[in-house]
């Protein structure tokens, strides 16, 4: 269940980074930037809208294990519609007319702005194919199928590289739209996935079909969507925001460039290789322990757990071996040579080895909370490790003397070393156990 996730993730991240290359490479500073103030709202607002679609995977791994594929298909069908009217009626019109304000927020200068908006409307317009992908990933894993999700994210990655090339650059008779075009390529990818996906989920050749459901609203559905939803896009926005003020935090050390350039590329980047793998896990965790929940069977829903997390301890271990062992390296690959990065990056390094083991732990229990139904407990968990804790700490620091980096460092792993003791022990309190679900077409409760 967890490889094709993690898998999935590392294509995305490399699809992410050729994009970044190109636009660099043939618009320039003010490319890149415009692509990352524009990418990074619309991915706030994205990831909102779409952790709605955590609490259909609640439903839909309910109904999966109870055998119900009335359920599975209703559950998935009604996402369906909240799909369409969220990214048609509410995305494109609000979006377009925003970005400009969305863009005064993160005090962009007129040259970003310039790259930026057009590639922040053309994203919020056409972003009906990246929601159904989100909303399908979820459905499909949730059901018990994670390989499919796989092969639509490759062929969403094929094609943005494909269609990047072709409107960043221009070739032939396609001019260059430079920043205009990582928008459009995105979408266009997503967008003709999405067709495809479409016309699989009518023929009935997926384990989702939608050729016998009712498209009339279910308002108990609905419903339930946003309330097993909800929370889970709160906890992504204060990630959001704790990570802002963690930059921000950074900026007022000493040596702030090159903590930052230490920050982007062993946080961002080389931790990546922990979090890709915890978060596929997670994904795993979450299906499996929500479908044995739903077929009367919670002691192998925490087994399923507690199995994941196993797992992604020795991959943390090993990853934070090297971590150990070769920081020098790894920094290298990044162009990391300068003395003082170094020295700083092989610092955060060293922190980061340890911070993994609870990371991983963290996001595994996490999935495990989620996927049966308590999703206001990891929301809550989140506020208070990874935002009250690492901030207030850190507040506190900077009213008594200058921040130094290690400060940081340190901040991140007592917030993830929070989050692990109680991701676990409100899972092993066993409430989860006692979550109904509800449905107009299952007598699941």
């Amino acid at each position: 269940m967890a490889w094709p996730t993690v898998l999935q993730n590392m294509i995305g991240g490399l699809q992410g980074m050729i994009d970044h290359a190109m636009v660099g490479h043939f618009v320039g500073f003010a490319g890149n930037a415009g692509i990352g103030v524009g990418l990074q709202i619309f991915l706030v607002v994205m990831v909102f809208l779409a952790s709605l679609f955590s609490g259909m995977g609640v439903l839909i791994a309910r109904f999966a294990g109870a055998g119900d594929e009335a359920g599975v298909n209703r559950a998935a069908s009604q996402a369906f519609l909240l799909a369409v009217v969220l990214s048609v009626g509410v995305l494109a019109p609000i979006g377009y007319f925003a970005a400009p304000w969305l863009l005064g927020l993160v005090n962009a200068t007129p040259a970003v702005l310039k790259e930026s908006l057009p590639f922040l409307r053309i994203m919020f317009v056409f972003g009906f194919g990246m929601m159904l992908f989100f909303m399908l990933g979820g459905a499909l894993r949730s059901a018990g199928d994670s390989r499919t999700p796989l092969k639509l994210g490759l062929a969403v990655t094929i094609g943005n590289i494909v269609f990047n090339v072709l409107f960043i650059r221009g070739f032939g008779p396609v001019p260059a739209f430079g920043t205009r075009g990582a928008a459009m390529g995105t979408v266009l990818s997503s967008g003709i996935v999405g067709a495809f996906a479409i016309y699989k989920l009518f023929n009935g050749s997926w384990v989702i079909d939608f050729r016998h459901v009712s498209w009339k609203p279910d308002w108990e559905i609905i419903r339930a969507l946003f309330r097993f939803g909800l929370p889970t896009g709160l906890q992504g926005i204060a990630m959001n925001v704790a990570g802002v003020m963690l930059l921000r935090f950074i900026g007022a050390t000493s040596m702030s460039a090159e903590a930052q350039a230490s920050y982007a590329v062993g946080y961002s980047q080389l931790f990546s290789l922990v979090t890709w793998t915890s978060v596929g896990l997670m994904g795993a965790a979450a299906a499996i322990a929500g479908q044995n929940l739903g077929a009367r069977q919670p002691e192998r829903s925490r087994q399923a757990v507690w199995q994941a997390a196993r797992m992604g301890l020795g991959i943390a271990v090993v990853v934070g071996s090297l971590f150990l062992a070769i920081p020098g390296m790894l920094l290298g690959l990044f162009g990391l040579t300068q003395p003082d990065t170094v020295r700083i990056g092989t610092e955060l390094l060293a922190y980061l080895s340890v911070s993994g083991l609870f990371i991983t732990v963290a996001l595994t229990f996490t999935g495990g909370l989620q996927g049966t139904g308590d999703t206001r407990s990891p929301l809550f968990i989140t506020l208070v490790s990874q935002f009250a804790l690492p901030i207030g700490m850190l507040t506190a620091l900077q009213a008594t003397r200058p921040l130094q980096p290690r400060d940081i460092w340190l901040a991140i792993v007592l917030g993830h070393a929070l989050r692990c003791a109680l991701s676990v022990w409100r899972f092993e309190q066993g409430k989860w156990k006692t979550i109904e679900v509800t449905n107009t077409t299952s007598s699941l409760r």
